[in-house]
């Protein structure tokens, strides 16, 4: 049996019950008898029916969901509730697929707690989750490596310069693609920026804004092997607008899928190819797993590398179209490495009580 997570506490919530309920309702129609489990904005789990739809959300939890507990352990995973005096029923999930935007589902916080509940799923890792939310460690990491990508600083309030002139753009350093970005022209705004915009509290990553930079996309997947997708254009609407948000991304029928953009992008041959081989060293280099989306920024001349989305929308099935790939298949590859080839399995091998024998009191070490 697999289930479905989706929903958390993120300001991408509600593309995350988006994704969640195609995934859902894509294994239902496989014959598969998922087990939804939606993540509240406040933290709680709750199964929910396969076939639900994403109006029932409006108001919250919909009607007839039944609360699940996560627990950790010898025994750990999801529970029905049990009453006040039970465990409850364990859920007997084979693996999970993780359809979790932004915030802590795909940071690594939720990784980790399943991790520590021994409860197989798809996508990144702890590490691989906690790196690709850090736009300025992925963006070190790929400058490391000798891939091109914009200059990149930190923002703080105390900041009196920076290393590159204007204007700005101004993302959260952990955050989303889209939410919370930002294009001023001077340093003044920018600092303004960091006391009125709610997303950078935990950080800003500064970038020059490059207006003759257009977006491309491509995503990958890792099993059964490292497998790219067509390279996709994004479109900006018309009318001038200075970055492709939230808003021209998700909402529409099938977010990305109705979205105005190039798939294929017409390219040339050997901006193709260095698109491919950046991808491929990045899979590499930070520990892509499952499905991931991979931004670039470029003219005729350039190219860049902008950041990673390791649980991008609608877990990217739209790009796979050369050759096309069925969702079915997408879900049934990811729920395979999930379980053939688990996150993280913790284990206690080298405590062998050597170094407590030795120890001696506690108390001398305090002297």
């Amino acid at each position: 049996m697999f289930g479905v997570l989706f929903g958390g506490p993120s300001p991408e919530h509600d593309i995350s019950i988006l994704t969640g309920l195609q995934a859902l309702h894509e294994l239902e129609g496989a014959g598969h008898a998922p087990v939804g489990i939606y993540w509240t904005k406040t933290g709680s789990f709750f199964s929910v029916a396969s076939d639900v739809e994403a109006e029932a959300f409006l108001d919250g939890v919909p009607k007839g969901s039944s609360e699940l507990a996560l627990h950790q352990g010898d025994e750990g995973g999801f529970y029905a509730s049990g009453g006040r005096l039970g465990r409850g029923r364990h859920l007997a999930l084979d693996a999970i697929v993780l359809a979790t935007h932004g915030g802590p589902g795909e940071d690594g916080t939720l990784q980790g707690a399943l991790d520590l509940a021994g409860v197989d799923y798809t996508g990144p890792t702890l590490a691989g989750a906690a790196l690709g939310m850090d736009k300025w460690m992925f963006a070190s990491l790929v400058e490391r490596a000798g891939l091109p990508t914009l200059p990149r600083a930190l923002l703080r309030s105390e900041t009196t310069s920076l290393p590159f002139e204007g204007p700005y753009i101004l993302k959260p350093r952990f955050g989303g693609s889209s939410i919370g970005i930002d294009v001023v022209s001077d340093l003044l705004t920018a600092k303004a920026r960091l006391g009125s915009n709610p997303h950078l509290g935990n950080g800003c990553v500064v970038e020059p804004y490059r207006h003759d930079l257009t977006d491309l996309q491509i995503a990958l997947r890792t099993y059964p092997s490292l497998d790219l997708s067509a390279i996709e254009r994004p479109l900006r609407p018309s009318g001038g607008a200075e970055i492709l948000n939230y808003r021209d991304k998700y909402v529409g029928g099938e977010g990305m899928v109705s979205a105005p953009r190039e798939l294929p992008a017409r390219l040339r041959a050997d901006q193709r190819d260095e698109i491919i081989r950046y991808a491929t060293t990045i899979a590499a280099l930070a520990a892509v797993r499952g499905v991931a989306r991979i931004d670039f920024l470029a003219s005729d001349a350039e190219l860049y590398v902008n950041e990673i989305n390791t649980i991008p929308g609608s877990l990217a099935k739209h790009l796979f179209v050369d050759p096309p790939l069925a969702f079915a298949t997408l879900l049934r590859d990811l729920l395979s490495e999930a379980r053939e080839r688990p996150a993280h399995r913790y284990g206690a091998a080298g405590a062998d009580g050597v170094v407590l024998r030795a120890a001696g009191s506690i108390a001398a070490k305090l002297a």
